[in-house]
């Protein structure tokens, strides 16, 4: 008798199916990036997700890995690495979004936009840290992500869309003046 095994899986697939099974959830956007971010949280790929050759880079530049798109464009999963100086100009997305931190730290200025539109208006900021998982859903989800340590970050990112079609989860770019929110 010949008894089929099932091959063994990859970190990358347990992760898949886990995303599956929380976008699969009845939530909106917000739940269903927390479901997301459990999912993650649980599965959280090892360092060696990407190759040496993938994790090299210029200090000051990142550059981003897509690792999965969902065949039925639900969701897809891009790995990005920070060099150290790494900083992305200010936006929002089209969608919800799930990441957490493979390795080193992610920084993130968290801003609003002011009532007439003008300016931002900077109202926190996160570091998330080797291990540590996050989500976000529009609308109020303006921020800047940065790489202010010495050391090469590496963060998995799980957009709401299919990446492969619309090619970034940014909708919009913001070139404002950027306020404290202590001015209001």
């Amino acid at each position: 008798m010949n008894t089929l095994t099932a091959p063994p899986t990859t970190e990358l697939d347990e992760l898949v199916i886990a995303v599956r099974a929380a976008v699969a959830r009845p939530a909106d956007w917000r739940g269903t990036a927390s479901h997301v971010a459990d999912a993650l949280r649980e599965h959280m790929p090892s360092p060696e997700l990407l190759t040496p050759e993938q994790i090299a880079g210029e200090r000051g530049t990142f550059h981003s890995h897509r690792l999965h798109v969902e065949p039925d464009g639900s969701f897809s999963m891009v790995a990005i690495v920070w060099q150290p100086g790494a900083v992305t100009l200010v936006h929002d997305h089209v969608t919800w979004c799930a990441f957490g931190t493979v390795t080193g730290v992610e920084y993130e200025d968290l801003y609003t936009l002011s009532e007439d539109g003008t300016a931002l208006i900077g109202v926190g900021s996160n570091h998330v840290p080797t291990g540590e998982v996050s989500g976000f859903a529009p609308p109020g989800d303006i921020h800047r992500v940065r790489n202010i340590s010495d050391s090469v970050a590496v963060s998995l990112h799980i957009y709401g869309t299919d990446l492969n079609r619309i090619g970034s989860s940014a909708r919009r770019y913001y070139d404002l003046p950027i306020r404290p929110a202590a001015e209001l």
